[in-house]
């Protein structure tokens, strides 16, 4: 495991990194699953999108272990990380830092904020007001913040972990659409059965289990496997496959928005991520077809006139099963 944490000074040393990094997903997954018991699944996607170098969004009812599993996935690797607690008070600034005047020197310095770690674990996003969500969600997509016409680039990896309660909750400030397409993918964690939770219930003691993580890769690892998933093929075919299901979300009558290009990135380079988290340098059917959902759902708006009384997450999975039923997969 020490060896994850060293930093490869040649070329060599960073190959044979990513050799031993990749032999080591099947620990990372198992690292955190001694915190998250029972939902290998969520675990799995989680990887996914950091693996394809993504932003995650966690939304379910609270107390679920939400951001649980974001602290848990941040403390596995090796790198900088910082939780900001988001408010209905907080200001951009409190986010992306600000510029301080200094007597002794007569000049403004700029302070950082929380923003620029390699981690950023957003707990509870749409909390805050949309002017600030907006702060973080444009570094989000550019990789740097601007604070009086300076601009300040952001470490990498550079990784959002951002956790929502449903937008029905009280208090809550619903992300716009735009907004939205800015996540790779929508996580749900769900309530545990029985026997887990009996295991999590056993397990409690006075240190918690999140502290209990050891870092299994360094943050060059992530860059390395990252740079590794953007090598694994994907057939003409399996283009033409994801392109039919984003064309035909963006042509049913039962949504009122459809999938933008940002999306038919995510899913591509998602699909890559998912056949090397499993081992092989190609994509599969399977793995387009299980990534759909958690992908578009967060994406789509589902027309009023097709509204079945469901949550809103609900209506659009429900809605992106019957598209998917639509569209032939390449044999």
């Amino acid at each position: 495991m020490l060896d994850f944490l060293v930093r490869p000074k040649t070329l060599e040393q960073g190959l044979d990194l990513v050799i031993t990094t990749a032999g080591k997903l099947e620990e990372l997954q198992a690292t955190i699953e001694t915190v998250i018991h029972g939902k290998s699944d969520v675990v799995e996607l989680a990887l996914v999108s950091l693996l394809a170098g993504g932003h995650l969004l966690i939304e379910d009812v609270p107390g679920v272990g939400k951001t649980t599993l974001a602290q848990t996935l941040a403390r596995s690797f090796d790198c900088t990380f910082q939780r900001i607690q988001f408010t209905s008070d907080m200001l951009p600034s409190d986010i992306v830092g600000l510029e301080v005047f200094n007597q002794r020197t007569s000049t403004f310095e700029f302070k950082s904020g929380p923003i620029f770690a390699n981690v950023v674990l957003a707990d509870e996003i749409n909390r805050s007001t949309p002017k600030t969500q907006s702060a973080l969600l444009e570094a989000m997509a550019e990789g740097h913040v601007t604070v009086e016409q300076e601009t300040y680039q952001l470490p990498r990896p550079f990784i959002v972990l951002a956790t929502q309660n449903p937008i029905e909750h009280h208090g809550t400030y619903p992300l716009p659409e735009s907004q939205l397409d800015r996540f790779m993918m929508r996580l749900r964690m769900g309530y545990p059965d029985s026997e887990d939770e009996k295991t999590i219930l056993r397990e409690q003691t006075l240190n918690s289990a999140v502290d209990r993580v050891v870092p299994v890769m360094h943050s060059d690892g992530v860059l390395a496997l990252q740079h590794e998933v953007r090598e694994v093929t994907v057939e003409e075919s399996l283009i033409d496959y994801l392109i039919r299901i984003v064309r035909a979300t963006r042509e049913a009558d039962i949504l009122d928005l459809g999938v933008s290009p940002r999306g038919s990135l995510a899913l591509y380079h998602a699909a890559q991520a998912l056949a090397f988290l499993e081992g092989r340098d190609f994509v599969i059917p399977d793995d387009i077809k299980r990534l759909v959902v958690p992908i578009f759902a967060h994406r789509i708006v589902v027309n009023s006139r097709y509204s079945t009384g469901l949550r809103r997450s609900d209506e659009s999975q429900a809605a992106l099963q019957e598209i998917l039923k639509t569209v032939n997969v390449p044999l």
